[in-house]
């Protein structure tokens, strides 16, 4: 599997493009104007730190942004220590051009929405990968398979808490991009394979709901995140 089959034949994904196209400082800029602009009004409760290690996602679609961000904080985080880690290293050239791409997307996917946010952008969280083993591939691409999984329920049970369009728009593009991912793992781990146990009879991905994601997520965040005053369906 190549780079462009991970981003669809003839087409490269709208943030991957503007990252090659442009400077980092530039995408930045571009992305803070863009979304930022977004956000403002989105609620009076901003994210931030809290006592004993806390953050606080904030309320309204600049919670449901804070909660993504932290999401993309964790899947940078994870496949930046697996292009660190021992099973990379001695991978076959194409696992390494997957895995290279997956992780330059979730670091832009990080970085967009921290500019999105801007002062409203919830504090760098602290992970623990501990319980995975960066010299085995069996384990990397499990708990790259979940954290992509788990990306993708979170942006569909997340887009109808957003009440902004651009908001919304941006987070649809994003999430398409989680699932290339987790097609692309899920071929890696079982070539061929089929997404049958995450796709429903109606032809449709899952979507969970911010309090079933965290609880997901929290054995390798240190963080506690509060996500109280996250919108409701």
């Amino acid at each position: 599997m190549t780079t462009k089959s991970l981003q669809g034949e003839g087409e490269l994904n709208f943030l991957d493009k503007l990252a090659r196209t442009t400077g980092r400082r530039t995408f930045l800029h571009w992305s803070g104007v863009t979304l930022a602009v977004a956000a403002i009004g989105c609620g009076d409760d901003d994210g931030g730190g809290g006592p004993g290690g806390e953050v606080n996602l904030g309320s309204a679609d600049s919670g449901v942004l804070n909660y993504a961000y932290a999401l993309e904080q964790l899947e940078a985080a994870f496949y930046t220590q697996v292009l660190a880690g021992a099973y990379f290293t001695g991978a076959p050239i194409n696992e390494q051009t997957i895995l290279g791409d997956i992780k330059n997307h979730e670091v832009i996917h990080r970085e967009f929405l921290k500019a999105a946010l801007g002062s409203a952008a919830i504090p760098a969280l602290t992970v623990d990968f501990a319980s995975v083993n960066f010299a085995d591939r069996n384990s990397v691409l499990m708990t790259a398979r979940t954290f992509e999984d788990l990306g993708v329920s979170a942006y569909n049970g997340a887009g109808q808490l957003l009440t902004m369009a651009d908001n919304l728009l941006y987070a649809g593009k994003i999430v398409s991009v989680e699932a290339r991912h987790a097609a692309a793992i899920r071929d890696l781990l079982v070539p061929n394979s089929f997404a049958s146990d995450v796709v429903d009879a109606n032809g449709l991905d899952k979507a969970n709901t911010p309090t079933t994601v965290l609880t997901a997520a929290d054995p390798f965040i240190t963080t506690t995140i509060n996500a109280s005053g996250l919108p409701t369906a």
